[in-house]
C-alpha cells in the first residue's frame, strides 16, 4: 500500500471495524442504502408458473461478475417473484446458504449486459437504492471484514444460512457517489491485473501436478532405462512394458480385503481420545496426501477390535468418497469398508503406492458411465508390470527425488498465489475504507504490457 496516499482528515466512524473513515464519508447500515431480498424461488419446475432462468450458486461462486454467457438453470417461478427477484443492472447477488460458513456471502456484481435472469434459491440479492453504487457495494462484501462477518453470523449444523438481520445490519462506509464510481473503477483495473497473475500462477501449477503425474505413469510402466528391450503387455493402460517385466493381475500377488466399521458407527463407545488406534475417515486419507500422519478421531479397544487395524508402512485404497486414492499410513489404523488393503503384498508397497497414484490403472473399470466403482474384485483384477524387486526399488527411490523437487516447486507458486490473494484482499479493503486515497486515479488509456508490445512492433 506503500505507493498510495491517504486522505488529508479522517474522523471516528463509530464503527469498530471501521474504525477511522475519511472526514467527508459516512457509514450506514445496509438496509438503508440498498433493499436486501433472499430469494425463495424454488428449482423445482411446476405447472401453475412461467418457465424462467435461474442465476444459481455455482454461477456466482466461480464468476465475479454475472453475464449472459453463462448457462443458467431452468426453473419456474410466480410472476410475484419474477417482479421482485429478476436481476438488474446494478445488483450484487451473494450465497445465503452453503455447506460451508466459509461459502457464505460470495458476491458476484450484476453489469448491463445481463437481462431477464432470476436470482436463484441460494442467493440473496442486494439492490443499492442508486444503482451506480452497486459495483462499491459489491467490492464492501469482498473485505476481509465482511468475510469474517458474515461466516461467523452463518448459522446451522450441516448447512449454514445467513439471515435477513446480519445482512441488513452490517454497517457499510459511504463515500460521495463518484468518489465511490472511482474506487470501483480503481478495484476493477487493480484486481483485473492480480487476477491474471493468479490465473498464470494456477496454470504454473497444473502443468507442474501434470508433469508429476506423467513422471509416474512413464516410471511404472516403462522403467528407468529409456534403451532396455520392450514388449507388448496386452494391457491397454499399461502398453509397451520391458520385456523382463512380469504382467499379472494384483489378486495373483496379494489377497484383496476391504476394511470394516463398528456398527453403528456413531455410538461413542467405539471412540476413545487417547486409544492405540487412528480411526481412518475418507476425508482423512483425502487430507493426507498419501502419507496419513493423523485423524480427526481414535477408536476405543472395543471400537478397533470391529474393524481393520493397519500397522506403519501397511497400504491401503479409497473406493467410496474420492475413489481410487492410495495411503500409506505412518501410525497404527484403522479403516472401514470404504477402503481396500493388501495383507499378502511382497513387492515394494511403494511401487504399488505409485501404481494407484498415477491413476491410469483405473482406465475401463467404470461401471456407471464415466463413475469409477471400486471393489475387492475391481481391484484384484487390474493387471500391472511388475519389474524385479531391485528394479522396484530404484524407481520408488528415483520417483522420491523427482516428486520432492516437482512438490516444492508447486508448494513456492502456491505461496506466491496465496500472498496474491492476500494482498487482492488488503487493497480492497485500504481502498473501500478510505484507508487510501484514490479520487486522483484515471483509467490508463493503455497497459503498459500492450504499450510495450505496440512499441515492439
Amino acid at each position: 500500500m506503500g505507493k498510495y496516499r491517504a486522505y488529508p482528515e479522517y474522523k471516528n466512524s463509530g464503527v469498530e471495524w471501521l474504525e477511522e473513515i475519511p472526514k467527508h464519508w459516512g457509514a450506514k447500515k445496509l438496509k438503508f442504502i440498498s433493499s436486501v431480498q433472499p430469494s425463495n424461488i424454488d428449482k423445482k419446475s411446476k405447472e401453475d408458473e412461467v418457465p424462467v432462468e435461474l442465476c444459481n450458486y455455482t454461477d456466482v461462486y466461480y464468476n465475479e461478475e454475472i453475464d449472459s454467457s453463462l448457462t443458467f438453470m431452468k426453473a419456474s417461478a410466480t410472476n410475484e417473484q419474477i417482479k421482485k427477484f429478476t436481476l438488474r443492472a446494478g445488483d450484487t447477488i451473494i450465497t445465503k446458504d452453503s455447506e460451508d460458513p466459509r461459502d457464505i456471502a460470495i458476491p458476484a456484481y450484476v453489469p448491463k449486459t445481463l437481462t431477464g435472469v432470476v436470482c436463484g434459491y441460494h442467493l440473496a440479492m442486494i439492490r443499492p437504492k442508486d444503482s451506480d453504487m452497486g459495483s462499491y457495494i459489491k467490492r464492501v462484501f469482498e473485505t476481509g471484514y465482511a468475510r469474517s462477518y458474515f461466516s461467523t453470523r452463518a448459522n446451522g449444523l450441516t448447512r449454514y444460512g445467513l439471515g435477513t438481520y446480519p445482512l441488513s445490519n452490517i454497517y457499510f462506509p459511504i463515500p460521495p457517489k463518484d468518489e465511490a464510481r472511482n474506487i470501483a473503477a480503481f478495484l476493477d483495473h487493480e484486481t483485473a491485473k492480480i487476477d491474471r497473475l493468479i490465473a498464470r500462477q494456477e496454470r504454473l501449477i497444473e502443468l507442474l501436478k501434470e508433469k508429476r503425474q506423467a513422471a509416474i505413469s512413464h516410471a511404472v510402466t516403462k522403467g528407468l532405462n529409456p534403451d532396455a528391450p520392450m514388449k507388448d503387455s496386452g494391457v491397454e493402460w499399461l502398453g509397451e512394458v520391458p520385456a523382463h517385466w512380469d504382467v499379472k493381475s494384483i489378486k495373483r500377488l496379494t489377497v484383496v480385503k476391504r476394511g470394516a466399521s463398528p456398527r453403528p458407527i456413531d455410538d461413542p463407545k467405539y471412540f476413545d481420545e487417547e486409544g492405540r488406534y487412528a480411526w481412518v475417515r475418507i476425508a482423512d486419507s483425502t487430507a493426507s496426501g498419501g502419507r496419513l500422519h493423523v485423524t480427526t478421531q481414535r477408536l476405543s479397544d472395543l471400537g478397533s477390535s470391529l474393524s481393520v487395524p493397519l500397522q506403519p508402512g501397511d497400504l491401503f485404497l479409497s473406493i467410496a468418497g474420492t475413489v481410487g486414492l492410495p495411503c500409506i499410513t505412518e501410525i497404527p489404523a484403522c479403516i472401514h469398508d470404504g477402503f481396500v488393503y493388501f495383507p499378502g503384498w511382497r513387492e515394494d508397497r511403494e511401487f504399488l503406492f505409485y501404481i494407484f497414484q498415477a491413476g491410469e490403472c483405473y482406465k475401463g473399470l467404470g461401471k456407471f458411465g464415466t463413475q469409477l466403482n471400486l471393489n475387492t474384485d475391481t481391484v484384484g483384477f487390474i493387471k500391472i508390470g511388475v519389474p524385479p524387486r531391485g528394479e522396484q526399488e530404484l524407481i520408488v527411490g528415483y520417483l522420491h527425488e523427482k516428486l520432492s523437487k516437482l512438490d516444492n516447486l508447486v508448494a513456492k507458486v502456491a505461496q506466491a498465489v496465496t500472498l496474491l490473494q492476500e494482498h487482492r484482499t488488503t487493497l480492497i479493503s485500504a481502498a473501500v475504507t478510505g484507508k487510501i486515497d484514490v479520487r486522483g486515479w484515471q483509467q490508463p488509456s493503455i497497459e503498459p504490457q500492450a504499450a510495450a508490445t505496440a512499441a515492439s512492433a
